[in-house]
């Protein structure tokens, strides 16, 4: 307790701990106001039935934070800048070029890596937000827009998409925490007052048994996903003795840890985000002239609004996504070279190749778990909502992943912060 008190004092006395969170607070505080500013004409009560529903776009309002409930500026979120990250992640694999400036130039590589992303930004924003203002307009959701009012519409949207972004960088370069992931964050917290308040509204008392259930399978989630984010596999390695002069250097022994989900919630974003062009041009393309379009968009509706390929697709890309994104931050070959230039080796492997197998086979068996976890944890909403039929516990599993994992990253790099000021 006394160390939780000092922790929390330093936090308070020191000046530039106490600005950045503050200055955090304040953005988010901009970001919530920017979701409750609406587009103008929108009709709430039918929104409000296409969202109830709609599985897809139901979670979608998550990861906008409630944007998309209120059909506000700032609708699109920050899923262009997503999207965009994505794309430029995956040329990776096909572009050496990419590939050094990703990996092996360092900050100023990073920084025009970051800047090509925000660039695709701009046109993916224009294409998501023309896309779901084309579909509420046919739900009417929106009024039939003129060509001069989707326009306008289009670019406020795409506008909103890139400011959203901007505060995210502002969050990260001068606040505490991850900017995309605390916005994310603020959305889904910001939505549980009326996902209780529906809850209340709703209960039957016939059905205590269905709450007290749903009320069991979130404590369970949380503490799976706080168990999982923490698990890790400690590879031993082992440095060699130098002689030095008279001086005998190295023969320690240390660990590296390998932690099980490395991946975080960016898979589940990631899923979310590619999913969501079709399932537009899809509402889109339903009313087409061209009679193949009209069957391919009806074919593309079906599977992403039925209840059992929906979840199996999700699950999939989840799954994929993990591996690929813990292939981006984890290079096996990469630590192999850093340990033998080090001098360390693991024990009873050869440096070299072996070490960079095995620490592939190693991880590639972590991440199996990782992304089994990940998947079922990103359809568990989906589980609860089509055996409870109560659109309320759409936050489900993976809303609860995302803020146990942001609160969880949150208190390591204040604690870090602190730490760093003790010493």
């Amino acid at each position: 307790m006394n160390s939780i008190r000092r922790k929390f004092h330093i936090l308070i006395k020191d000046k530039f701990l106490r600005n950045s969170i503050l200055f955090t607070l304040v953005m988010l505080i901009v970001f919530r106001f920017l979701a409750s500013v609406p587009v103008p004409g929108v009709n709430p009560s039918v929104l409000a039935q296409f969202l109830a529903s709609n599985q897809f776009f139901s979670f979608l309002n998550l990861f906008s934070g409630g944007g998309l409930s209120q059909l506000s500026i700032v609708v699109l979120g920050v899923g262009p800048y997503i999207t965009g990250s994505i794309i430029m992640q995956l040329m990776t694999t096909v572009s050496p070029k990419l590939k050094r400036l990703f990996h092996e130039e360092g900050s100023i590589g990073r920084r025009k890596f970051n800047t090509y992303s925000r660039l695709l930004t701009v046109p993916i924003a224009l294409i998501q937000g023309a896309g779901i203002l084309t579909l509420l307009s046919r739900q009417g959701a929106l009024p039939e827009l003129t060509t001069f009012g989707m326009i306008t519409n289009v670019l406020v949207v795409t506008a909103g998409s890139l400011l959203i972004m901007w505060i995210g960088e502002l969050i990260t370069e001068f606040g505490v925490g991850n900017g995309v992931s605390l916005l994310i964050f603020a959305g889904i917290v910001a939505s549980l007052p009326s996902v209780f308040s529906q809850l209340v509204q709703s209960y039957i008392s016939s059905e205590l048994f269905n709450y007290v259930l749903y009320a069991i399978v979130v404590l369970i989630v949380i503490i799976a996903v706080v168990l999982i984010n923490e698990a890790e596999r400690r590879v031993g390695i082992t440095y060699s003795k130098q002689v030095r002069g008279m001086s005998t250097y190295g023969g320690s022994d240390t660990y590296i840890p390998l932690k099980v989900n490395q991946a975080g919630v960016m898979p589940i974003i990631f899923a979310l985000s590619i999913i969501l062009f079709p399932q537009m041009l899809a509402g889109w393309l339903l009313d087409s002239s061209v009679s193949w379009l009209a069957e391919v968009a009806r074919v593309i509706n079906f599977v992403l609004n039925h209840n059992v390929w929906y979840p199996a697709l999700y699950f999939i890309l989840v799954f994929a996504f993990t591996y690929f994104y813990t292939a981006i931050t984890f290079d096996p070959e990469a630590m192999s070279e850093n340990l033998h230039k080090s001098g360390a080796f693991v024990p009873g492997i050869r440096p070299g190749a072996s070490t960079e197998e095995y620490f592939a086979k190693v991880t590639s068996r972590l991440t199996f778990v990782g992304a089994t976890f990940l998947g079922l944890i990103a359809v568990l909403p989906i589980i609860l909502l089509s055996t409870t039929g109560n659109s309320a516990v759409a936050i489900g599993g993976t809303g609860v992943l995302i803020v146990v994992s942001v609160v969880l990253d949150l208190i390591k790099k204040l604690d870090a912060q602190v730490a760093m000021r003790q010493y």
